[in-house]
């Protein structure tokens, strides 16, 4: 690829071929990076949820993200919000991973927030309780006053802080 063109569809948008790294990152052309998520997948439910905790427990939530977006688009109305708020919450974790505390811990609670409504119903076996109450502390914890460093970001480990999607452990 010409990298002093920007790299563009016939219609002027971004294609984002750029290789990425494990959180998301765009990296030179050129550089190996990890394998993009396919978008536009039609999964199950289950399919979703297990393809998501294998992305996050493998410290890649901003691909996590890709697929629970997937599901948002592509599931039916009334589970959007549910989608959209764990969707949300892996974005929050990509951002605390690379060193936004800010912006990760607004992600973090709006996810939380998000999938409230669904605290009770548990769909598709997923612990929504638990993961509210994962994604608020972990918010809290990264959005505390540094460490006396100046300028020093408070940076999360993705793979170590990956939530459980189902209580009991993997999905």
């Amino acid at each position: 690829m010409d990298e002093s063109r920007r790299d563009r569809d016939e219609e002027g948008r971004a294609r984002n071929a750029r290789p990425r790294d494990g959180l998301g990152r765009p990296l030179p052309y050129g550089t190996p990076g990890v394998e993009r998520q396919p978008e536009g997948v039609v999964r199950s439910p289950d399919e979703t949820v297990r393809e998501a905790q294998r992305l996050l427990d493998a410290g890649m939530p901003f691909h996590a993200h890709e697929v629970f977006e997937d599901a948002w688009k592509s599931g039916p109305e009334a589970e959007r919000e549910l989608w959209r708020g764990l969707a949300q919450m892996a974005v929050g974790l990509t951002h605390a991973a690379r060193g936004n505390s800010a912006g990760g811990a607004r992600l973090l609670r709006r996810g939380a927030a998000a999938v409230e409504a669904f605290r009770e119903s548990g769909p598709h076996g997923i612990g929504v309780g638990a993961l509210i109450v994962w994604a608020r502390e972990l918010a809290g914890r990264v959005d505390m006053p540094g460490d006396g460093t100046a300028g020093r970001a408070r940076v999360v480990d993705a793979s170590t802080e990956a939530p459980r999607l189902r209580p009991g452990g993997r999905a």
